[in-house]
Formats: C-alpha cells, structure tokens, sequence
C-alpha cells in the first residue's frame, strides 16, 4: 500500500527560470504574483512563446454548446473565445456552473447527449496533424490553399472537419483540424494523441481492476502501436517522467495501492502516453492537499518545459492561477467576462465579478476584517443573453444592464489581450456611449449568427 509514502518532488527548476508566487503553506491561498521594478520576474504570455509567426496551436471561437432538456435549453457554453499557443498556459477560472468543463469537453469532442454543440469552431493548427487527417480523410478535406483569403469561407464545404490554407513545394505547412465538424472516427485519433485531458478526480479516470501500467499501455497500444516489453518500458519511463518513485514495482500495482497524489500522477502519465501537443487539466489539484498540490503544478510546469506543451488549466481557485498560467480567461454563466496576461488581471481587474473573486481570497484583507463573498449564485443560462447575467450579483449594476449585453471590449491603456464584457467600459467614454457602443456591437454580432 502507499500509505504516507507520499512521491518526491520533480527536480527543482534553475534559478535562472521565471519565478511566480511561491508553494501555499499554513493552508493560505498564493497571493497574486508580485511584480516589482523587474517585470521579467513573471513570464508574461507572448506570441513569441508559439509558433515562429505567432500563431496559435488551439483556437476556439464563437462555441455554442447547449443541453435540451424536457423543461428548458440550457446554454452551457454561449459564445466563448480564445487562443492557447504551444509553451503557454491558459487559465480558465470561475464559480462551479460557469461553464469551465463544458468548454473543455467541447474541445475534447466529448458532448453527450442531451447536449449539442451548436456553433462556433475549435480549430487545431498542428501542421503534422493536419497532413495526417488530410491523407486519411481525404474526402472531408477542403483544400483552399491556391484561394484567395477572402474566397476560402465559400469553398469549405459543410462535411469538411481538415482544411489546408497552405502548401510548399505539394507539401501541406498550414491548416486545421475543426473539432466540431470532426467525425468519431477522427476524434478517437485526435483524442490522446494530440490533444488528451486530465480529469478532476482521478479515480474516476482509472479503472479498479487493471493495475496502473496495463491502463498506460492500454494508451500507448492505441495510438502509438506499442505492446508487449516495449509497451512496459515506456510505461515505466512515464511513471518515472511524473516523479513516481520505484516506477518498475509501482507499474504492476492497481489503483487503490497509490496515494491520491501518486494517483493524479499517474493520470497525467496517461495522458502524456501519446506525446500530445494540448493537455487540457480539469482541476487536477482540487481534492489534493496544499503541499501535493504544489508538487503537481511543479510537475506541470516541468513536464510543459520538456514538451512545449500548450496547457488549457481550469480551477475555481485564484491562488493556483497565479501560481501556474500565463494569461486567464473569467468565466461566468456560460461567457468569457474578462480576459487578460495573469499580471495585468491581478493587478488590475476590471470586470466587477473578477474583483469580487479576487477580493474572496483569505488573505487578502486586513487582519480585522470579514472576509468578501459575492451575493447570490451563478445563474442557469436558459435564455438568450440580451442582458448582462452578471447584473443581479453585481454591485456596480445600472438600469441599462438589464436590458443590453455586455461584450468584450478593450480595457487598459497598453497592455496587451486585456478585455472585460461589461458596460462600465471603455472608461474613456461616457456611460450612454459605453451603452451604445455595446449595443451596435451586440447588433453585428447578431448580423453575422
């Protein structure tokens, strides 16, 4: 049995590496990364991090994911946007029910019944992966790379999940892979193999009655061809790679003989079986304890070095966010409120819900002072969005915010990719054209569904 037997931490980094907020001891929350004459201290998201010309390795845009009920439609997902490149970590935080692991099972393909994806795309740009699924689905391929741009969107056709914007020399060096549009056949390749998730609990991701490296083989046979004394190798070389000591004995044992954080180890392991280019953490530290805790995002981060890996990081916990992303994305009811550089949204938080969350951490109030709650509950978003959902809770909310919707628009003077969809803004403006700048913008958006 584990027991006490708790796994050594992964090698310490190099003084030379960025530095964010230290481990959470005494069972407080990590305070926002401090940022002080040196703003390299804190390694800020850039478009450097990705692709040589910046691009992005994961875009997810306009998705609508909703659930069909006897009594109502439930809009889980409503309209959510964004980029993760390769070496770079998004964050994805909110209250429970604000739509954090529909939006990651929407990008997995893994909306069951009732649910549907009704709109929007989430493309992944991985050149090899985009050769492979064009020589394999060659019949749901649109090649549009001899188009102009402006021609492309008319030369898709509705059954085609590959498309190829680009070619050197008959070679494919551009495209996507539309999740959405994807085919089963195809997301049982794409899942594990280039994008792969880890869950929130991981005795639910890993079967009782296999032992550990039958479940990582299990993995590697699929995707990667691997059996036999191959296959126990690399499952080894995987335990070892997540900082599980003794990994050749550890390999043959079962589930319930690790600790719970041996246990998220190991599903991490499994997820990293394949080699995948997008790793998707569902709250991995949740059930864990402080000090655990601060050895998985350790090992997170490590394991993202190695690997390049683009990292979507989803926690209702503001202390791990500052800990372990580089940019964040607010959720709430469904929306992306606000989204920033992890710095910039900590040290400047716009949107009245991002505040208040901020504002709910222990720690971050006078000695004498009572700890700040937000009022209320995250509402079901059964209707269509022609209010802001946030209004009821919100102490900064105005007759107008019961009848107009909030988009995102710019909110900081020069910082970079810092949006909040709230009516107070932009700032420069007056209230009435604030208002009316959310209003035309809400206008176009219907214009173009």
């Amino acid at each position: 049995m584990a027991g006490s037997d708790e796994p050594a931490r992964s090698p310490a980094r190099g003084s030379d590496e960025p530095t964010r907020s230290s481990a959470r001891g005494n069972g407080e929350p990590a305070q926002p990364p401090a940022r002080g004459d040196d703003e390299s201290a804190v390694a800020a998201p850039s478009t450097a991090r990705g692709d040589a010309d910046g691009e992005p390795l994961l875009e997810v845009d306009g998705v609508r994911t909703a659930f069909f009920t006897d009594k109502e439609v439930i809009r889980a997902v409503d309209g959510v946007s964004f980029d993760i490149r390769r070496g770079e970590t998004v964050g994805v935080v909110g209250e429970s029910g604000s739509g954090k692991s529909v939006t990651a099972r929407t990008i997995m393909g893994l909306v069951e019944s009732p649910g549907r994806v009704l709109r929007g795309s989430v493309r992944f740009r991985d050149p090899d992966a985009v050769r492979r699924f064009a020589s394999k689905f060659g019949g749901r391929t649109a090649d549009v790379s001899d188009l102009a741009p402006e021609e492309r969107e008319g030369a898709i056709g509705e059954d085609d999940f590959v498309v190829v914007e680009e070619r050197r020399d008959g070679e494919i060096t551009r495209g996507y892979v539309d999740v959405v549009r994807a085919p089963e056949k195809a997301l049982r390749k794409l899942r594990g193999g280039d994008i792969a998730m880890v869950f929130q609990d991981p005795l639910t991701s890993l079967n009782p009655v296999y032992t550990v490296g039958n479940q990582i083989k299990e993995a590697l046979r699929l995707h990667r061809g691997l059996t036999g004394s191959d296959a126990t190798r690399e499952a080894i070389d995987l335990l070892e790679a997540v900082g599980i000591p003794d990994a050749g004995r550890r390999v043959r044992e079962y589930p319930h003989e690790f600790s719970g954080g041996m246990r998220q180890r190991a599903v991490i392991a499994m997820a990293l079986a394949c080699d995948p280019e997008v790793l998707i953490c569902d709250e991995p530290t949740t059930a864990l304890d402080v000090t655990i805790q601060a050895q998985i995002l350790e090992l997170l981060r490590d394991l993202q070095e190695e690997r390049d890996l683009a990292i979507m990081f989803i926690t209702h916990d503001m202390g791990v966010i500052a800990e372990i992303a580089d940019s964040v994305n607010v959720m709430y009811a469904g929306e992306i409120v606000e989204s920033a550089p992890v710095v910039e949204l900590f040290e400047r938080p716009k949107h009245p819900y991002t505040r208040g969350l901020l504002e709910s951490i222990p720690g971050t109030q006078g000695r004498d002072e009572r700890l700040r709650t937000i009022e209320g509950e995250v509402p079901t978003p059964n209707e269509e969005p022609t209010y802001c959902r946030f209004a009821p809770r919100c102490p900064k909310a105005f007759d107008e915010c019961d009848r107009v919707h909030p988009v995102p628009v710019d909110v900081a003077d020069g910082a970079r990719d810092h949006t909040a969809a709230c009516l107070l803004y932009p700032e420069d403006e007056s209230r009435e054209a604030a208002v009316s700048l959310h209003e035309s913008r809400n206008g176009e958006r219907g214009d173009s569904a």
